[in-house]
């Protein structure tokens, strides 16, 4: 009752918090505030709402997508890192200095040019100037970045939590009004049942209401084989004991997997993005030692690993199991070919259009 008043005393702030987004979209819309579009294919994953949609795992799909045909580069704000302006990932960074999804990034694929930026339109030609060769840019977390005239654009939206259902901060969690979404060309619906069925996606894309030229995907999460922290050697982790460490948003999913599939579960959840201070590291080894059974591991996610390792020389003293668990999107309805096809369309397309301008102009 408490926080349904409070949630209501806060609409009169939403309206005009409503009202400013609006404004400044309407501002960009009209050519009055204006984008910057780049000439080679720029990708933007972003969402409407606050919280954790899945968008990182998303962005690694399009990594493993294209990353045999194409030089690529992510740029992020950085959110947390203690760095400020353009920052271009090398082998001295760290989750502090870039961010923990950056770091996410580069620890997966190390040939990637990976950059934090929060003007992305000043950041962009930096990355470009000191990686010339790169093919294509994904920006990460860019949706209400409008300076930045991504040419494809791809909306997260939970299941949990569509967006059509939601309303504008703070009376509830969207950055931007609903329409917002028709800016996108590529609609996915996150963290969908594995088992969903194909009436209740049809009812969501008639609730989402997608426009002519728009496509809506539905993805779910999956789990891939679990690593040891420091060697990255495959780990068992099945019918263990396990002491769960989570900083995500929203770590029910992850702990009914890991629920489902292990022995008995402790769980230390945390908030999101929490870097790990040594106290929390105490009570990390405090939980493993004081609990009394035997065959049991740590076990965390890749983002809050890269938060761990700012911790390495302590937790190698220290000698807890630490176990990571990777994950990874899934299509239902066998719509990743089409996904697949749609995105290297796009790439192909604009690569194609600026070696042809390229030509014209040397001609001349």
């Amino acid at each position: 009752m408490f926080f349904s008043l409070v949630r209501y005393l806060l609409y009169p702030f939403a309206l005009l918090y409503g009202a400013v987004v609006w404004l400044r979209n309407r501002l960009y819309d009209t050519g009055f505030y204006s984008s910057v579009e780049f000439s080679l294919p720029v990708i933007c994953v972003g969402n409407l709402s606050v919280g954790g949609t899945g968008k990182t795992p998303h962005v690694e799909y399009l990594l493993r997508l294209l990353q045999y045909q194409y030089r690529l580069a992510t740029m992020s704000r950085g959110y947390k890192r203690s760095t400020q302006g353009f920052v271009l990932a090398d082998e001295t960074s760290n989750a502090l200095r870039i961010g923990d999804e950056p770091m996410q990034y580069h620890l997966a694929f190390p040939e990637l040019a990976v950059s934090v930026a929060e003007e992305r339109v000043t950041g962009i030609p930096l990355l470009l100037q000191r990686r010339p060769d790169v093919d294509v840019v994904i920006l990460d977390d860019a949706f209400q970045h409008r300076s930045v005239k991504a040419g494809m654009n791809v909306l997260i939206t939970d299941f949990n939590k569509p967006f059509y259902q939601d309303f504008i901060l703070p009376y509830g969690r969207l950055r931007e009004g609903r329409k917002a979404a028709n800016r996108a060309q590529v609609i996915i619906v996150s963290k969908c049942p594995s088992d969903l069925s194909k009436a209740a996606a049809d009812q969501m894309v008639l609730e989402i209401k997608p426009l002519p030229e728009q496509r809506v995907f539905f993805s779910c999460i999956k789990y891939r084989p679990a690593y040891e922290l420091f060697s990255r050697n495959q780990v068992e982790y099945t019918r263990k004991n396990v002491v769960l460490v989570c900083c995500i948003a929203r770590p029910e999913p992850l702990t009914s997997h890991v629920q489902a599939i292990a022995q008995q579960v402790h769980v230390l959840s945390y908030s999101d993005h929490h870097y790990f201070g040594s106290r929390d590291i105490e009570e990390i080894k405090q939980a493993y030692e004081t609990w009394d059974v035997p065959n049991k591991v740590i076990l965390t996610t890749e983002k809050d690993a890269t938060r761990l390792l700012l911790h390495k020389e302590l937790l190698h003293k220290l000698q807890l199991p630490i176990v990571v668990l990777p994950i990874e999107v899934d299509f239902l309805f066998n719509q990743a070919p089409a996904f697949d096809r749609q995105i290297q369309d796009f790439v192909h397309k604009v690569r194609v259009e600026n070696d042809v301008e390229f030509e014209q102009g040397f001609e001349i």
